[in-house]
Formats: C-alpha cells, structure tokens, sequence
C-alpha cells in the first residue's frame, strides 16, 4: 500500500558523504531501491545545499548496510550503471504516474 503516505511530509532522510578533501556533504537520500535479479541496493541522493538551483545533481550509490554502519560504494561498471539508471527512471515514471504514454 504505498498510497497511504500521500500527503504525509515526511522527515527526509539524510546521509554525510566526504568528498576528495575529506569535508563531509550533506545528501538527501531521494529513492533506495534493490535491481531485480541481483542482492545489490542502490540508493539516489541529490546535494541538500546545491551551489546551483537549476540543476539539481542525482548521484547513485551501491550501498549495504551493516547494523548501523552505511557502506557506499561507487559505480563504475557501465553496465551496472545502465542496469541503474533505467531502473530509477522506470521508478520515476511510475511516481509520475506517466507509465505508457509514449
């Protein structure tokens, strides 16, 4: 029943990346998903404070969780890539409820 929190604002989820420097980064956990077929999770984050409001950056991390511990790992495989990208923009559409009209 994923209708039933419609309307409910809830508490973004919110995660600390360090970046090359070692400063760590707010992000905005936007979608956690797991790939069909694979025991791989996935998890889309977007930057709380974004330098640029008209381009609002996704990042998409592997993730796996240890007890309280997050582990993050890159992509860097294209295919693992592609096999992400097209199951986050399956999701996205059906959000949007545009499923189907191409």
């Amino acid at each position: 029943m994923a209708n039933e929190h419609i309307g409910i604002e809830e508490e973004p989820e919110i995660i600390y990346i360090p970046d090359d420097e070692g400063n760590e980064e707010e992000f905005e956990v936007i979608m956690k998903f797991e790939v069909d077929g694979s025991d791989a999770k996935y998890m889309m984050v977007v930057p709380v404070e974004s330098s640029d409001d008209e381009t609002d950056e996704v990042y998409a991390f592997r993730f796996e969780e240890d007890g309280d511990e997050l582990k993050l790992y890159m992509i860097e495989d294209d295919e693992e890539w592609s096999i992400v990208e097209e199951t986050f923009n399956t999701l996205v559409e059906e959000l949007d409820g545009s499923n189907g009209n191409d």
